[in-house]
């Protein structure tokens, strides 16, 4: 079956955009098309595999905002300490990190006795 080139890479950005596709593989399911022709018409690194890319990567990052900011307004602990570690300093994120040694030695070793030691911090 021939297939016209424009006409694919145009389903492929339409089928990006409406449905919000994250990766490249998640295009072919919307095309009339097998993964074979789709990179034998964009190969790797060519103007329209680019753009391809850099729709897929608006998408993520438009729903990594999007959920970054559903965290800062969320109340869960768990949400809150997850974008902590990700704008938090190296710094903060040792003292975040409940490691004896870090929090409470300032990174020198405890003298804990073995029966006490847990596995982590027996290696």
């Amino acid at each position: 079956m021939a297939y016209d080139r424009k006409k694919i890479f145009e389903q492929a950005k339409d089928a990006i955009v409406k449905n919000k596709l994250f990766f490249i593989e998640d295009i072919v399911a919307f095309l009339p098309c097998d993964k074979t022709t789709f990179y034998r018409f964009f190969e790797v690194n060519c103007n329209e595999y680019n753009e391809l890319k850099d729709l897929l990567e608006t998408n993520r990052t438009e729903l990594k905002v999007s959920m970054r900011s559903k965290w800062y307004k969320s109340n869960a602990p768990a949400l809150q300490m997850a974008l902590m570690k990700l704008i938090c300093t190296d710094d903060e994120r040792k003292m975040l990190s409940m490691t004896h040694t870090d929090v409470t030695t300032n990174g020198k070793e405890m003298n804990i006795p073995p029966f006490m030691k847990t596995n982590e911090s027996q290696s």
